[in-house]
């Protein structure tokens, strides 16, 4: 393979950007080798400057539902262009928008727009501080909420992968108002709440965990946060960036039954363009500046070019359910053809599947929480990557990433993708 174009560009990147990259996981890091720069993408396949093509499962970290350049997306945002790119002012479709996603997700009876998942967390927490008047939260071990300070203690994904789980930067204060619990376990949760009665504002989880690899709930472990949130007064916000409109029209929430009291939204609501949303119950929404008293703002919230992106995205997915139906049947099908290659190969790795999020945790026992996520064996998760995109597959360059699907994939992709695993694993024994 040659990778000549994107060596030099690599090289070249490092004298003006930090690391070469503009997002830390981006630099293959935690795989090795350089990393891919991209050129263009159509449906399931992604071009890389030096000409390769691959099938590919990271869709931007998952918001080509539909697959790339979708005429659907494209069509939105060429007709958008041509009236400006910003105004810096109210539009219709920010109505809309705004009007679809509370319908599509029941939760949210009012929602703000932003510019990113980060915006949309860092916002979410500061409304539930100012609704409750208290000042803590409690983040779950490995659930990724993009980089506000809050968040980078025991974040997973690239904080892990890039060795630096626990950013410098981020100031005593801030970590002391941190309160962390593993995943699944609400034992802990339970002791965190007694231990600090009356002072917790919010409890913040990706319900579905994408950042440490893919990681379901047990145990009915959501409702029972829902009813300890709910006893306490304590403001339960699902991160549903990358779960939002992916796993359902509904996002986890509706997969699994259980309301929040805010949600944080991204990635598909801009069918890939730079957008973020923070939502809920009316009565903590109405906190948000100018009906209230917290302050949130952004030039670029609300962009036109994104929300005519994202309402065209959103309609197509409330308009066509059968997206998940066969979403759904391309997981069962990917993940039935991986687990046979392992069982082929005598090998105890774990594939844990939910909708059109995949992943191979390479190691022997069931992954339940962050702690078990890195008894993974990084460095063969590295060669098997390597020896993916050798056979025209590109993952995400991390142990700790969900593997993304779009509908694009076809059954002979998906018949590759197998092939493509078989080949990879023999490779590494």
């Amino acid at each position: 393979m040659n990778n000549k174009q994107s060596a030099a560009l690599f090289d070249k990147a490092q004298h003006t950007i930090p690391g070469g990259v503009n997002s830390p996981v981006r630099a293959f890091k935690s795989v090795g080798g350089t990393p891919l720069f991209i050129k263009s993408a159509q449906g399931a396949y992604i071009t890389d400057e030096d000409d390769n093509s691959y099938i590919e499962l990271i869709n931007s970290w998952g918001p080509m539902i539909l697959g790339h350049a979708h005429p659907v997306i494209t069509s939105a945002v060429q007709d958008a262009v041509n009236n400006s790119l910003s105004f810096g002012a109210p539009t219709s479709k920010e109505i809309d928008i705004a009007e679809l996603i509370c319908d599509m997700v029941p939760s949210i009876e009012k929602v703000r727009m932003v510019n990113s998942g980060t915006e949309a967390t860092m916002s979410a927490v500061r409304v539930a501080r100012g609704y409750t008047g208290r000042n803590k939260m409690i983040k779950i071990e490995g659930c990724y909420h993009g980089h506000g300070d809050s968040f980078l203690i025991a974040a997973g994904s690239g904080a892990v992968t890039m060795g630096v789980p626990n950013s410098p930067g981020v100031t005593e204060g801030t970590a002391k108002d941190t309160l962390l619990a593993p995943y699944n376990d609400i034992e802990k949760i339970k002791e965190l709440v007694a231990e600090n009665k009356d002072e917790i504002a919010a409890l913040i989880i990706e319900p579905v965990p994408g950042n440490m690899g893919l990681v379901l709930p047990k145990d009915n472990y959501l409702q029972k946060l829902r009813d300890i949130c709910t006893e306490e007064g304590i403001v339960l916000i699902f991160d549903e960036v990358m779960t939002g409109f992916r796993l359902a029209k509904g996002g986890a929430q509706e997969v699994f039954g259980v309301t929040p009291d805010m949600t944080t939204l991204g990635k598909i609501i801009g069918g890939g363009m730079p957008v973020g949303a923070y939502g809920g119950k009316k009565e903590i929404m109405d906190f948000v500046a100018p009906a209230g008293p917290v302050y949130q703002a952004g030039t670029l919230s609300g962009n036109p070019v994104a929300m005519a992106a994202g309402l065209n995205m959103l309609k197509y997915l409330n308009d066509n359910p059968s997206v998940y139906t066969e979403l759904a049947a391309k997981g069962e099908k990917l993940a039935k053809g991986v687990q046979s290659v392992l069982d082929k190969h005598n090998l105890p790795y774990k594939v844990t599947l939910l909708g059109s999020m995949i992943c191979i945790f390479f190691t022997d026992q069931e992954v339940v929480n962050f702690a078990d996520a890195q008894t993974t064996d990084t460095a063969k998760f590295g060669k098997f990557f390597h020896q993916m995109l050798a056979n025209g597959v590109y993952l995400p360059p991390s142990q700790y990433e969900s593997w993304f699907m779009s509908n694009a994939l076809t059954d002979d992709n998906l018949d590759q993708i197998i092939d493509a695993v078989d080949k990879s694993l023999e490779a590494i024994k």
